[in-house]
């Protein structure tokens, strides 16, 4: 299966915890990666700092379905099922140790 035009999903749905240009700490799910140029292509394809897992991922109908929308579905949903959880800013430690 080729990259279906215009699509991008597999640049903004997953999390990439691989430091690269633009994104020094990686880039969270959901947010578009600053590589995207206004086509949805990948400014960095053939640049050796692009992350190892960008350029070992292969379009497959398991993960691309049918449409970008769909796309966009299954890889949220492998995210949310793979994805590390992140702590709330909000959290704090409430366990108190014994005296």
């Amino acid at each position: 299966m080729q990259c279906r035009a215009g699509c991008g999903a597999c640049c903004i749905a997953p999390s990439i915890s691989s430091s690269m240009p633009l994104h020094p700490f990686g880039k969270p799910a959901g947010v578009r990666c600053l590589h995207l140029d206004e086509e949805n292509k990948c400014a960095i394809f053939l640049h050796p700092s692009r992350p190892r897992v960008c350029a070992g991922f292969q379009p497959t109908e398991d993960v691309c379905g049918s449409s970008r929308e769909e796309a966009m579905a299954i890889l949220s949903e492998w995210e949310s099922l793979t994805g590390a959880v992140q702590p709330s800013p909000d959290s704090r430690l409430t366990h108190r140790c014994p005296k």
